[in-house]
């Protein structure tokens, strides 16, 4: 009896663990087929596109939208914008965020619960609030159009990555701190040798959030850049799109081109943010 009992119960884990399965390929391959549809539409010659029934197969494939891509758009500059600006962004906030996030979880001063409070309450806020009063801000400091705008306010927006630090910091012993100070380590000392190196699991999904939030930002750029050569990838696309609209194979090449780098980074390090995002929440 208790062996049928046995088989039974390994039936029916071996059914729901094939029943999520499914379930989790259907998904995959839902979300993957339009990407996989845009990379296929951009090889494509016009008279491919235009045919009917619309196919996945691709007969005389041709890489000429990648090259009008980049010789009648200047997409290089585009790309070099979005990446100096989402990056100078990502090192100052992974930067400041930890080390904030150390003052929050290891020290006591006057007023640090309060502070950490209104600093979760920011994320209440919605940033649409932040665009007139930011854009009024940058215009007066003369920041309109230039690297500084786009990305000293966006510095700013960092609640979200002390709160990950702090979470994460609150789990390191600390013993490993009074050692150190014991060994004559200053705070900033203790901060780089101890807390920093250990802060690895946390600063891989925050990089790769802040990178990927600051890499498709849209309206900001919009709202204070008035050229061509200050354009991040998101602003260069809707151009595209506006001026290349019947292009059809050129826009779905700039399209693959703006999300291929992050698609990249995002499947080499996805078992980072898995991980960062379940230790963070471990205390605190």
């Amino acid at each position: 009896m208790s062996e049928e009992f046995g088989i039974s119960i390994r039936k029916d884990a071996f059914l729901i663990k094939t029943f999520i399965y499914l379930f989790l390929i259907m998904g995959a391959v839902t979300m993957a087929l339009p990407y996989l549809w845009m990379f296929v539409t951009s090889i494509k010659p016009l008279d491919e596109i235009q045919s009917f029934p619309p196919s996945l197969l691709v007969k005389h494939p041709t890489l000429a939208p990648y090259k009008d891509l980049f010789t009648m758009v200047p997409m290089g500059r585009y790309l070099f914008n979005s990446l100096f600006v989402a990056g100078v962004i990502t090192v100052f906030n992974v930067f400041a965020t930890s080390l904030a996030g150390y003052a929050f979880a290891k020290h006591d001063f006057w007023g640090r619960d309060k502070i950490f409070f209104i600093f979760l309450a920011s994320l209440m806020i919605p940033w649409q609030v932040n665009i007139i009063p930011g854009f009024v801000i940058v215009k007066k400091l003369g920041w309109l159009n230039t690297y500084s705008g786009l990305i000293i306010p966006a510095m700013a927006w960092c609640a979200f990555g002390i709160f990950l630090n702090r979470q994460f910091i609150y789990s390191i012993p600390n013993d490993l701190i009074d050692a150190a100070r014991i060994d004559g380590c200053g705070e900033f000392r203790i901060y780089y040798l101890v807390i920093l190196p250990l802060l690895q699991p946390v600063h891989a999904p925050l990089s790769i959030f802040t990178f990927l939030q600051q890499w498709n930002n849209f309206v900001w750029p919009l709202v204070i850049t008035h050229t061509s050569s200050m354009r991040t990838i998101p602003l260069g696309l809707a151009v595209l799109t506006g001026q290349f609209g019947a292009n059809y194979a050129m826009v779905m090449a700039g399209a693959v081109v703006a999300t291929l780098p992050m698609l990249i980074v995002y499947l080499m390090f996805q078992k980072y943010i898995i991980k960062g995002i379940a230790l963070t929440g471990l205390k605190g």
